[in-house]
């Protein structure tokens, strides 16, 4: 059983920039595809971005695109996302998911795919 712990979470600013934690235990992040996920104030949960275990590979939202990046500390099993030229629009609560994946070369943002989930952390984006 994998647990994840987000961290991170904070009042930032517009155009300022953010990075979030996801550590790890109970299992070797190695084997897990890890996706993030915001629920807006109002809205439902929702994909924003996952890398795929296998491959490195990242699948974004169009609203992140260009604004994120992901770096990976096996050894801590903890995964980082950094996000700049935050919006308000970004406002929400980050929360990190992971799926075991020894076979697909590619993550997904369906949210029913994840198996493991994070409490969340929140992220505010205001002026």
């Amino acid at each position: 059983q994998l647990q994840l712990v987000e961290s991170g979470g904070a009042l930032v600013q517009p155009g300022g920039s953010l990075r979030l934690s996801c550590a790890t235990s109970g299992d070797t992040l190695y084997y897990y595809d890890v996706g993030w996920f915001r629920q807006a104030p109002g809205q439902e949960r929702a994909g924003v971005s996952c890398i795929s275990s296998i491959s490195g590979g990242t699948v974004y939202t169009d609203s992140v695109r260009g604004r994120i990046t992901f770096s990976r500390d096996s050894g801590r099993n903890t995964l980082y996302r950094h996000m700049g030229n935050l919006k308000p629009e970004d406002t929400g609560v980050s929360s990190c998911a992971a799926v075991w994946n020894t076979t697909s070369p590619s993550c997904t943002l369906l949210l029913s795919h994840y198996t493991g989930w994070g409490r969340g952390t929140q992220v505010t984006v205001s002026s």
